[in-house]
């Protein structure tokens, strides 16, 4: 069995749990609710359940420790009330009468998400899921804990607004997180200030993941949505939800920040639409930079910025914002919808047109022209009128596209990010793919440009704390593996014992995986092992020390 651990302090606990913890004190006597797991207990001899934190739709939440590591973490229930019964005496869930199959279907949801989320993180602005596990009928999630305070703490604090650039840069890597949640197919549908850590030494991350279910009004759970920054799609279970959703809670966010007020909830715009422009509330937030928030905070999804790389462009540079605006909108019109469904339509009967002269012609000479003709007129028209998105993937981006004329018909937003295998400046991706109908005048085309390796310096280490060592390798983005080593007494257990990349080397995260070797516990057998071996070496110097000594009398 797994040595028990103090929740609150992770030192061993010899004589378990109750009473007081004999190294700091606080009480191990359980005061978790009722229904909640007691503190203290084990799951999979893994894990120790510590103080019940909070709940919600989807389940209930508690501080925790990771035995092995002995650190703190954070373990998720998936415990939906809607559905549940309560826990039996061995603490599995019991779900409702009636309610089996659900309670079965929405488990199954809860366990893919995180799941996902497991595969995805660590990355860029997001909280690091660690482990999912299955146990008392139920799923549980374990995700890093991170000292620091929430963003709706950290603007309590402060006695002004965030300037656009403070808010951009804070929420850069929100959105980048976000970005990677949406090309693997994931919604978070929960950003708000609440659920967005600023850790104590780190960037922003992004918390709170919950089920489509939990995050959509009238459904089979108790929803938990966010006023002021839910979209006005998650209040019904008839709308559908996309990144379009995330793109208004990003938005709302950086509207918190700007302004000091969050924006008026949803449902209320609806019936009557009293949000402020943000330049309105604050005469120091640029009309551009506005205007994109309110682009991007639009109630109509369809009319709405769709997607997380185009706010974070516009929301940095002036020329993309204006160059959106100078259209009056960055959607698809009805005009232009229109347009090209006549040129189809026009194309469809040319094609029609030659089909059936060539039937009515049969072998006559004298239609062969006029075949050939039509033939000639229809490919004409198609490719007079039809034009297909560019190639841009393997083009450098400032010599070959920015301010080229070639691409004028087009507005360009730029990303970048990390590649170890395409060098810096190239187009990695875009979007939409080449060869793609081009749908409106202005077209927008989304792409990736490379910033080469991510080159960092291996921080030193040496003698660091196991969670300590993690956390400073966890920020500059290197990937590591760890593994215990034994421990002949002369290094400090559970600390890094040495690293196979020195302290100061510089080199490709995306492609190096650095060894880190924890020291183990005090391995007495080897301690004794070693002095007898000192000592057997220190009596065969003494008795050298000696012969020599009586050959030098005689």
């Amino acid at each position: 069995m797994a040595e028990l651990l103090c929740p609150h302090c992770l030192q061993p606990l010899p004589g378990g749990y109750g009473g007081d913890c004999p190294h700091c004190g606080r009480s191990l006597q359980n005061q978790n609710p009722e229904g909640a797991l007691p503190l203290g207990t084990q799951l999979a001899g893994r894990y120790t359940v510590g103080a019940y934190l909070s709940a919600d739709g989807d389940g209930l939440a508690y501080r925790g420790v990771l035995n092995e590591e002995k650190r703190f973490v954070l373990i998720k229930e998936y415990f939906p009330v809607t559905l549940c019964n309560g826990r039996s005496a061995d603490g599995a869930l019991m779900p409702k009468e009636g309610k089996e199959v659900l309670f079965k279907t929405s488990r199954m949801d809860f366990k893919d998400l995180y799941d996902d989320l497991r595969g995805l993180t660590p990355a860029t602005g997001l909280s690091t899921i660690l482990d999912v596990m299955e146990e008392n009928n139920t799923v549980y999630a374990i995700e890093e804990s991170e000292k620091g305070m929430t963003l709706t703490h950290y603007l309590s604090l402060r006695s002004r607004t965030l300037t656009p650039a403070e808010a951009r840069t804070l929420l850069q890597p929100i959105m980048e997180g976000v970005a990677q949640l949406h090309k693997a197919g994931l919604i978070h549908r929960g950003i708000c200030p609440d659920n967005i850590l600023l850790p104590i030494d780190g960037t922003a991350r992004l918390t709170g993941y919950g089920t489509l279910a939990l995050r959509t009004g009238q459904s089979e759970l108790k929803s938990q949505l966010y006023p002021g920054y839910a979209a006005p799609e998650q209040y019904s279970a008839a709308e559908f939800s996309g990144r379009y959703t995330d793109v208004y809670a990003l938005a709302a966010v950086c509207y918190r920040l700007v302004t000091g007020q969050t924006p008026v909830a949803a449902p209320q715009r609806k019936v009557r639409d009293s949000l402020e422009s943000a330049h309105s509330l604050e005469a120091g937030v640029p009309t551009w930079f506005s205007q994109v928030l309110a682009c991007a905070l639009r109630l109509d999804p369809a009319r709405r910025m769709q997607t997380v790389p185009e706010l974070m462009s516009a929301l940095t540079d002036p020329n993309v914002a204006n160059a959106m605006f100078e259209r009056g909108d960055n959607q698809i019109s009805t005009r232009k919808i229109m347009a090209v469904s006549l040129v189809v339509i026009a194309v469809l009967a040319i094609l029609l047109l030659w089909s059936l002269l060539e039937a009515g012609g049969g072998e006559t000479p004298d239609t062969e022209p006029s075949s050939t003709t039509a033939s000639e007129s229809a490919s004409q028209a198609v490719s007079d009128t039809v034009e297909t998105i560019p190639d841009l993937v393997g083009k450098r981006y400032t010599s070959e596209i920015k301010g080229n004329d070639l691409y004028a018909g087009y507005r360009i937003v730029m990303t970048e990010q990390n590649s170890s295998d395409i060098a810096a400046g190239i187009v990695i991706s875009q979007d939409p793919v080449a060869g793609t109908l081009k749908t409106e005048e202005d077209q927008i085309m989304q792409i990736v440009v490379s910033k080469g390796p991510n080159l960092v310096e291996m921080p030193d280490i040496l003698g660091f704390t196991q969670s300590n060592a993690s956390k400073q390798l966890d920020e500059r983005g290197i990937q590591y593996k760890m593994q215990i080593i034994e421990n002949d007494g002369t290094m400090a257990a559970g600390c890094v014992a040495k690293t196979d990349v020195l302290a100061g080397t510089k080199f490709d995260a995306g492609k190096t995986i650095v060894s880190v070797f924890i020291a183990g516990e005090r391995d007495d057998t080897l301690v004794a092992s070693t002095a007898a071996s000192d000592s057997d070496s220190a009596d065969s110097t003494s008795s050298e020390d000696t012969d020599a000594a009586e050959s030098a009398d005689s």
